[in-house]
């Protein structure tokens, strides 16, 4: 291939620099402030039964449980419990309030520029409680590399209308489970985002919304355990998942997660697979002698964009992937 001319990096000023890395820690002490006010959610009740009492435990979807009779012990349970509901919430509160200030700057600074409904969608999956079932990939991957990188790609690394998910088939009984608890399907969740998306007749890997954006939700090739064809839910209208060749290279890499910004300021955590597995994923795509050319040209690219970006700005992720 010829070599490029162009610079493919764009530092985003010193300014925007230091808000991502403020606005990143807030985000970031945000999710541990969720994590910690989870394990408070519910409450808990004194209830008479027979002429006694007894500590009653709830939880958020008003399951109960028995902690046992009043007692000196069952009274300091209530109260430590309370005692800690009560700071949970107002930290959470609080860093809400300060994430939103944040958002702000980050609009103001013009620090990111991913796609607002993927920031969305992002967003959806994480407190729906299912992010950790689907992974980016493919070109959206690469707003979490240049987050973490500080610099932005030439535009033309991360030019697309669709964003890929990549479903964990050995994690399958788990999200089904949640599907259920939340008596929803993925595509319902979708619509949470945007009331507009609807499948793609005759692909059902595929949802696309109003504004001619698209969600493929992609597995690995069909392996013993793996149900073929998959449906995500029970739910008649929901995605079939497609199989995508030499998916299990990306099902088995290492995990990479950053925090992505949106042009309007909103942040997400975006988990994807590690920069060095992306680049050999796209080296292999590029290779193949039925891959459309004028997607071979950015899958080189990106690879190129991405190994580059790895070696100049993040030295400490040279070393060997799955």
């Amino acid at each position: 291939m010829n070599q490029r001319k162009t610079q493919p990096f764009q530092d985003i000023g010193d300014d925007a620099r230091r808000q991502y890395i403020d606005a990143r820690a807030a985000f970031e002490a945000l999710e541990a402030a969720q994590a910690q006010a989870a394990t408070v959610r519910g409450g808990m009740y004194w209830k008479t039964v027979n002429g006694s009492e007894y500590l009653i435990r709830t939880s958020a979807g008003n399951a109960q449980k028995s902690l046992g009779p009043r007692s000196a012990e069952t009274e300091a349970m209530q109260r430590s419990f309370a005692a800690r509901k009560a700071e949970a919430e107002a930290r959470l509160k609080a860093l809400k309030t300060t994430v939103q200030r944040h958002q702000r700057l980050n609009r103001a600074l013009y620090v990111g520029r991913v796609p607002a409904v993927v920031v969305d969608i992002l967003n959806m999956l994480h407190d729906q409680g299912v992010a950790q079932h689907f992974t980016v990939v493919g070109t959206h991957a690469v707003y979490a590399y240049e987050a973490a990188a500080g610099v932005r790609v030439e535009s033309a690394a991360v030019a697309t209308r669709d964003v890929d998910l990549l479903w964990d088939t050995r994690k399958r009984f788990k999200l089904a489970t949640q599907l259920k608890r939340l008596d929803s399907s993925m595509l319902a969740l979708l619509r949470k985002v945007d009331k507009s998306f609807a499948l793609v007749q005759g692909q059902l890997y595929t949802a696309v919304n109003s504004q001619g954006f698209e969600v493929d939700i992609l597995r690995r090739e069909q392996q013993e355990q793996d149900p073929h064809p998959a449906h995500l839910s029970e739910t008649e209208e929901d995605f079939w998942v497609v199989q995508a060749r030499n998916a299990e290279q990306l099902v088995s890499a290492q995990r990479f997660s950053a925090i992505v910004v949106a042009a309007s300021g909103q942040m997400a955590r975006m988990h994807t697979v590690h920069p060095l597995a992306f680049v050999k994923f796209k080296r292999w795509l590029g290779q193949q002698p039925d891959r459309d050319p004028l997607k071979v040209e950015r899958d080189h690219l990106q690879a190129d964009t991405v190994a580059r970006l790895v070696e100049e700005y993040l030295p400490q992720l040279l070393q060997p992937t799955a």
